[in-house]
């Protein structure tokens, strides 16, 4: 697979979300086929994988680490690992999605560190997330705890997710930000606005539901079901019955795309991201592993600018329905 480069660190044009083998998506899959898959997805040229301290189970609230660790470790010098620290879910809450509990305190940090190297089974993290912001930590507080991380070389690089303009350029000032990894689809544009100031920076947008939780793929039609209690798509609405007639028209733009390129409508919605900016690199989740190799095939989809534009002049447009816009987050 083609690569891409996050500000000094290179990774593969399209990585892998992890999330999903044991969180969100339905009943967690088993531990075997998923150390399988990850391991797979390296010979089909992902060098990148995303996981994150929390996706896990009320069982075991940290298993995806665990599993991207035992799969990973015994070719650990060629792949890139991020991961994430400063969210707890509040599992006691009953609610599915799960509502999330930001902390970001440097002794949290500290902990959370620790925790995901020996999870991961590594002696460095190659790419550490802020989860989400915590309103009652500075930005020059937590970067100030990244740059001492960076330093005693716990972590090579830093981020943040969902970050917005005036806490990424603080944070920056005071230990130099990587990549932001934002929400990031066709359906859900608002970080556009960020843009400049990446481009400014040089810092990279590792975009996550690049499909728009899968909805993009074209694959989803009215009646679909999913499991309430484990699976999030039962609550998002562009999974509802009527949000696939809202989206009518976003789904044949897709289609006419990707007939047009011989490709599919999940490779067209990643490749208009792709082909927009060279420091963009989507991180779609899948547990089959013709759709990793169906990912990884819309690095080679070339878009011009021009169709570039087409698309987003459509999209500017249209009529579509709402999109998931992430859990909520208890202060």
């Amino acid at each position: 697979m083609k690569t891409r480069i996050l500000k000094n660190l290179t990774v593969s044009a399209v990585g892998l979300g992890c999330m999903g083998f044991s969180h969100a998506y339905g009943a967690p899959t088993d531990e075997k086929e998923t150390i399988r898959l990850l391991r797979r997805a390296v010979d089909l040229g992902y060098t990148f994988f995303d996981t994150a301290e929390v996706y896990g189970t009320p069982d075991n609230p940290h298993i995806n680490e665990e599993l991207v660790g035992k799969a990973l470790s015994p070719i650990r010098d060629k792949v890139v690992i991020a991961t994430k620290f400063g969210l707890r879910f509040d599992f006691e809450s009953g609610k599915v999605p799960i509502p999330l509990i930001p902390d970001s305190k440097p002794e949290t940090i500290r902990q959370s560190v620790e925790g995901s190297l020996k999870r991961l089974n590594t002696d460095h993290i190659d790419l550490y997330f802020q989860h989400r912001i915590d309103p009652e930590v500075e930005p020059e507080e937590v970067a100030g705890v990244m740059a001492d991380l960076i330093r005693e070389g716990k972590i090579t690089h830093w981020g943040i997710s969902e970050a917005n303009e005036d806490y990424l350029c603080r944070a920056n000032t005071v230990c130099p930000v990587t990549a932001v990894q934002n929400r990031y689809s066709m359906m859900a544009r608002h970080y556009e606005s960020l843009f400049p100031v990446l481009e400014k920076l040089g810092v990279g947008l590792v975009s996550f539901s690049p499909m728009a939780n899968g909805f993009l793929t074209g694959q989803y039609g009215k009646g679909e079901h999913f499991d309430p209690k484990t699976d999030y798509r039962a609550a998002m609405p562009q999974f509802m019955d009527e949000a696939v007639e809202q989206n009518t028209a976003l789904l044949k733009l897709l289609r006419n795309m990707a007939a047009e390129k011989n490709a599919t409508s999940a490779q067209i919605s990643m490749a208009w991201m792709l082909c927009k900016k060279p420091w963009i690199v989507p991180i779609p989740g899948t547990r089959k592993e013709e759709r990793m190799r169906e990912n990884a095939g819309a690095a080679e989809v070339e878009l011009s600018a021009s169709e570039v534009q087409i698309l987003d002049d459509a999209l500017g447009k249209m009529e579509m329905s709402a999109v998931f816009g992430g859990t909520d987050l208890k202060q």
